[in-house]
């Protein structure tokens, strides 16, 4: 398991690499580019016996209102001379003659993706739910009946469309519904407790954390991917977006 971190804040913006369960960050690159530092290049360290090489060039990177890049950019990761990641906007035309340098045994794919944000209730993102998917717009929204501040009502959208509409959310600050994405079903769930009951905060100007959960699942299972962790350890993982939020 590679784990790929994007951090961006007001002050800092980096990319951060680690495998395996060991949580101290093997590779960390500021990628402020306002701040002059080395946006292309290579490194090479061990992590469990294991040769890793990566190899990036965040130069030309364009960036959205996320931290991740979204054009101009590879980074590319290899594992005891095996490609074990490549991650980019045209790796073929851009890390090209890497990637004949070393071979591909098995095929890479997302599991998992955390996104955390802060400031408001406002919160967008992207994913793709599968590996021949869409890529999809999700926006998460928690605003009051009309445009106002009372009554508040959860929204979620996929790709401008509302797919889940929550009221009373005060009374319905934690619950699960299923929607479908690419004839994918998904089941998205929502807590949102502490934007409405942590201590000393008033209704709808809590600080708590909240969180959102997406996971796909298979069509033919009918049940969601909570009330059976033994039957989710023997399948394939699907594909899981998580979304965690908090007001200030």
């Amino acid at each position: 398991m590679i784990n790929v971190t994007w951090c961006r804040s007001s002050t800092t913006q980096s990319l951060e690499i680690n495998s395996g369960d060991d949580p101290t960050t093997a590779f960390r690159l500021n990628t402020n580019t306002r701040l002059f530092r080395k946006t292309k290049g290579s490194k090479t360290f061990e992590i469990n016996n294991s040769k890793f090489e990566i190899f990036y060039d965040l130069s030309s990177a364009m960036y959205g209102a996320g931290a991740e890049p979204i054009e101009g950019y590879y980074v590319l990761v290899v594992i005891d001379s095996e490609l074990g990641l490549l991650i980019g906007d045209s790796p073929e035309e851009v890390a090209g003659k890497k990637l004949k340098t070393y071979k591909q045994i098995a095929k890479f794919s997302l599991i998992s993706r955390r996104e955390h944000f802060s400031g408001n209730t406002l919160y967008s993102t992207k994913a793709r739910f599968s590996d021949a998917g869409a890529c999809h717009d999700v926006l998460i929204r928690c605003t009051g009946e009309d445009g106002g501040v009372k009554n508040p009502i959860l929204l979620i959208c996929i790709d401008k469309r509302v797919v889940i509409r929550v009221k009373r959310l005060q009374w319905n600050f934690r619950g699960n519904q299923t929607i479908f994405v690419d004839g994918l079903p998904v089941d998205l769930m929502w807590d949102v407790y502490d934007w409405f009951f942590t201590s000393g905060s008033e209704s709808g100007s809590g600080s708590g954390h909240v969180a959102f959960m997406f996971r796909t699942r298979n069509g033919s299972d009918s049940r969601l991917w909570l009330e059976d962790e033994m039957k989710m350890k023997q399948e394939k993982k699907e594909f899981s977006l998580l979304v965690y939020g908090t007001k200030s």
